[in-house]
């Protein structure tokens, strides 16, 4: 499994309104292209939103991931998630344990 983790940082008073559109959102269209969602975490005091994302598809996670930003159901996606990121790092990590 290919996995990215995915570390933001969430415009400040926003998180409650980040968490549930990418609850309601994010989660089930990624479901829906193939990924896993492996885990969240949020640092509140930091504005801070954590998740590590797998996909396992013979196609790559490239592929899928620039299959879901293109799909139609993401470019609908309202609030657009972007809008709500001040800062975004993502990363392919390796398992170690």
């Amino acid at each position: 499994m290919e996995i990215q983790l995915l570390d933001y940082r969430i415009r400040h008073g926003q998180m409650d309104a980040w968490i549930a559109g990418w609850k309601s959102g994010v989660v089930p269209l990624r479901e829906e292209a193939g990924f896993q969602v492996i885990g969240a975490w949020v640092d509140r005091e930091h504005d801070r939103f954590v998740w590590l994302l797998g996909y396992s598809g013979d196609d790559g996670f490239e592929a899928a991931n620039d299959r879901y930003y293109a799909s139609p159901k993401r470019i609908d996606l309202s609030p657009e998630p972007s809008e709500l990121i001040e800062e975004a790092k993502k990363v392919m990590v390796d398992t170690v344990l």
